[in-house]
């Protein structure tokens, strides 16, 4: 008989347009659908609520920025008390005029606002203009913190942070039971379709790693679809998908295509974390007396 403790947990995966609203409608149908599926956990992507505004670097894109509380943690505050389920979602956070954040938000099943999660890692590449409009989370004895809900502890993160394998370890070792990776991330699509298949399989591999190294699920939602680059140019960005769901060990226990919208659905059992840490003792025999250059930028 499956353990009490253990949830059904649904990542969405969704393309997004222009349209404020109609996002967040879109979002909430298919939030709706997985909560009749069983959901009790729905984890929506990363910056759901608009298209990708990171291609460019444009001051008036600003004005897109919310308070939290605000417009987003109110209408999925709503819903979460409505469908009594745990909401993850994302905002682009307004702290203070000249700090911005990509902040996750928790919405527990009675709708109050459980926590947030302000972006650590903040990339600046071509077509993920990130730094110029977040500032990194706060570097604090409170970050890399689980946010404690009516589900239990979730280790959320974003996006960049997935390749970091320092705030999938620091959120375990605080007590997550599961680490939560809202996603936006996709080709050039100039890249050739090998160096393609490279990338996804990276980030699909590294997670899973994070995921075997911690002895916890991780739940990837991503968003998918073509977004033109603001310029006019006809580039821009294709989202692939692929959202995903995996155990403690790894194994796949859903997973999206490249293309199309998707509720996926998986069982999270918190307690299997205890049975597998007692096979593979990963954080028991860890050296920490022997790490200290860790905290160095590089080992000259």
């Amino acid at each position: 008989m499956a353990d009490q403790h253990a949830f059904t947990a649904a990542a969405i995966q969704q393309s997004c347009g222009a349209d404020r609203e109609a996002n967040l409608a879109h979002s909430a149908g298919l939030i709706e659908s997985a909560a009749d599926q069983g959901a009790q956990l729905v984890v929506l992507q990363e910056l759901h609520t608009g298209p990708y505004f990171c291609q460019e670097e444009a001051t008036d894109v600003f004005d897109r920025a919310e308070t939290i509380p605000g417009p987003t943690t109110r209408f999925l505050g709503e819903l979460a008390a409505e469908l009594g389920v745990v909401i993850v979602g994302s905002v682009f956070e307004k702290r203070m005029a000249g700090v911005h954040h990509n902040t996750a938000v928790v919405l527990d099943s009675d709708g109050s606002l459980a926590g947030r999660y302000r972006k650590m890692h903040i990339p600046d590449d071509p077509g993920f203009y990130e730094k110029f409009y977040f500032t990194p989370g706060d570097a604090s004895a409170d970050a890399f913190r689980p946010i404690q809900t009516s589900l239990g502890r979730l280790g959320v993160l974003v996006c960049w942070d997935q390749w970091y394998p320092e705030a999938a370890r620091l959120m375990a070792l605080a007590g997550a039971e599961v680490l939560i990776y809202p996603t936006a991330i996709g080709w050039d699509p100039a890249d050739d379709a090998d160096e393609q298949a490279r990338q996804l399989d990276a980030w699909i591999t590294v997670q899973r790693g994070h995921a075997i190294a911690n002895n916890l699920p991780v739940i990837a939602p991503n968003r998918h679809g073509f977004e033109e680059a603001p310029d006019g140019s006809g580039n821009g960005i294709q989202f692939w998908g692929n959202s995903f769901i995996c155990g403690g060990q790894g194994e796949l226990l859903a997973r999206s295509s490249a293309e199309g919208d998707d509720i996926l659905l998986a069982t999270i059992d918190p307690d299997r974390t205890d049975t597998l840490r007692r096979i593979w003792p990963y954080l028991r025999d860890r050296r920490v007396d022997a790490y200290d250059h860790l905290t160095r930028r590089v080992r000259d």
